[in-house]
């Protein structure tokens, strides 16, 4: 009961009412549009120095960073977390998607003068935000991040 009335409504003229699935709402009950409910995911590959691959499902809007440090793939360490502050996430990014992850930062030129084997595919992950335009991406990963 909530303010003296009954919790559950009965089902309208017409027929019974369907069960809605949980997926279509959020946790306060409020109907998420479809365009949320049914948002696509990029695969991103991140390949460790001594070849082992990882193939990771990230959701747009994320960092190529968040994506790693989320599903515990070694190899990008993140000490500052994202804030473009050190050269711990530092991944060479295959030459097919370069134009697509846009271009570094002056910022970014900055933290990488303090990577190791820093090549003109190098990036810092935590610059690169997810988008559709990124699903099949490959990174690879320096040897060492310090």
């Amino acid at each position: 009961m909530h303010d003296g009335q009954a919790a559950h409504r009965e089902p309208q003229a017409g027929g019974p009412r369907k069960a809605c699935r949980p997926h279509d709402f959020h946790e306060r009950g409020r109907r998420l549009s479809e365009r949320l409910t049914r948002s696509a995911m990029a695969k991103i590959t991140y390949i460790e120095h001594d070849g082992t691959e990882h193939v990771i499902d990230v959701k747009p809007g994320l960092s190529v960073m968040e994506g790693a440090v989320k599903n515990n793939i070694p190899g990008i360490d993140a000490d500052c977390g994202g804030a473009c502050a050190c050269a711990t996430c530092h991944v060479y990014v295959d030459e097919a998607f370069l134009a697509k992850t846009g271009t570094r930062s002056a910022m970014e030129e900055s933290m990488l003068d303090f990577a190791e084997g820093v090549e003109e595919n190098s990036r810092l992950s935590c610059q690169i935000k997810v988008t559709d335009d990124l699903d099949g991406l490959v990174v690879r990963m320096p040897e060492s991040q310090h």
